[in-house]
């Protein structure tokens, strides 16, 4: 059994017999014995995996761009419309006419951002029509709205709607004008529509499995609606009496979790891990792996988990910038939702739909976003005599109305 690591697991996927040599040079790959494909889909609402790129292209519900088009909606790619660029390619802003989709000028149509991929082989080209084949057929307010897509002897483009807010993983961890820390009740916000997407991929109508739920794949719209991105790594669920799917492991360290990188066997509680800690970021607004944390915080999970089961103690935890902003019943809620979503045993994860349930509540209650003075006292002692005085002003002050907590703003897309 070979392993191999960098930031991002990557490795088979679901439509191609092509080799693991054959592998993009940043994958983090675990061969596990018994590899097998993906399922397919029972549910009528969506069609049966295709096994062919000739299948999955006619069957996608999509619009099908020449490379010409894609230009002139770009500005020929001009490097003033880079709004995002990562390992995969750059994203550039563009426009569209909204009933036909041709390329129109600047300022008129609808903004559109197109994601033009490396040349860098044949995992690029996988993850690719992954994305077309997945985010063709399916259709959720929390999914990302693939518009078309373009392939063109080596050029291999995906058009999406423009989503002006950016990525959660922005507004979280970028400092900065562009980037304002987001108030308890938006992180909430976030949560919620994050794990309504979650539960609709697992639902019976698309039985998908994310694989790759993280802040840097979730965009978000004008009204900070959350909608999940990057289906490149995703995989059909398992079907019959199968209660997993065995694959390479793939995913992004410090999200993955714990029993799918021991085995490779990959179930719906894989994605609940994963949300759990993308909650425990909005929690606490570090990164899953920081390496420049103190010795013993780099690795979130690990650090937090002690202190989220414990009243006093969860303090240690939250987000130092959301202070006054919510209670200490709902802050409590939360950490006990991201527990247990994190536990080492599936069994004692909750389903998508159940995290769903327990975020609307929180939701509709407004619990989570109305500040005790008394609760937050306990939490200024808890911090210590240094940080006393300072909290005890800001409780005074948020009494008179006179505290002003940072609003987000508008910020680039980056997928």
């Amino acid at each position: 059994m070979g392993s191999c690591w960098s930031s991002r697991v990557k490795a088979e996927s679901p439509f191609s017999s092509a080799s693991a040599s054959e592998e993009n040079s940043r994958s983090i790959c675990k061969d596990q014995n018994g590899l097998s494909g993906s399922s397919s889909h029972s549910s009528a609402s969506v069609p049966p995996t295709p096994r062919t790129e000739g299948d999955i292209l006619q069957s996608s519900n999509l619009k099908s761009f020449t490379l010409s088009e894609l230009k002139s909606a770009t500005r020929n790619f001009r490097p003033d419309s880079v709004l995002g660029e990562g390992g995969f390619g750059s994203v550039f802003k563009g426009w569209i006419d909204e009933r036909t989709l041709a390329a129109s000028k600047p300022g008129s149509g609808i903004v559109i951002a197109v994601k033009r991929l490396n040349q860098d082989g044949l995992q690029g080209h996988r993850e690719w029509l992954a994305e077309v084949n997945y985010l063709g057929q399916l259709r959720h307010p929390n999914l990302v709205k693939l518009i078309g897509y373009c392939l063109e002897d080596e050029h291999r483009l995906l058009v999406y709607e423009f989503l002006s807010r950016g990525s959660l993983e922005n507004h979280l961890f970028r400092r900065g004008s562009y980037f304002q820390p987001l108030s308890w009740n938006l992180r909430m916000k976030v949560a919620f529509g994050a794990a309504k997407g979650l539960a609709y991929l697992h639902s019976d109508e698309a039985k998908v499995i994310y694989r790759d739920f993280k802040a840097s794949n979730i965009l978000l719209d004008t009204h900070y609606n959350a909608k999940l991105s990057d289906f490149g790594l995703a995989k059909d669920g398992p079907t019959g009496d199968k209660s997993h799917v065995s694959t390479r492991v793939m995913g992004t360290y410090g999200y993955a979790a714990p029993e799918y990188l021991a085995t490779g066997h990959l179930t719906a509680k894989s994605d609940v891990y994963s949300f759990g800690v993308v909650l425990l970021e909005l929690l606490s607004g570090r990164r899953a792996i920081d390496k420049n944390r103190p010795h013993g915080e780099h690795n979130l999970v690990e650090w937090a988990k002690p202190y989220l089961a414990h009243k006093r103690k969860i303090f240690r935890v939250i987000d130092g910038r959301l202070e006054g902003q919510y209670s200490l019943g709902g802050a409590q809620k939360v950490a006990s939702l991201a527990l247990n979503c994190l536990s080492m045993d599936t069994k004692f994860r909750p389903t998508m739909d159940e995290v769903v349930s327990t975020l609307e509540q929180l939701q509709e209650t407004k619990e989570a976003g109305k500040p005790l003075v008394a609760e937050e006292k306990v939490r200024a002692r808890s911090l210590g005599s240094s940080g006393t005085k300072s909290h005890l002003k800001i409780l005074e002050q948020s009494k008179t109305g006179n505290v002003a907590y940072p609003r987000p703003s508008a910020s680039p897309l980056y997928l």
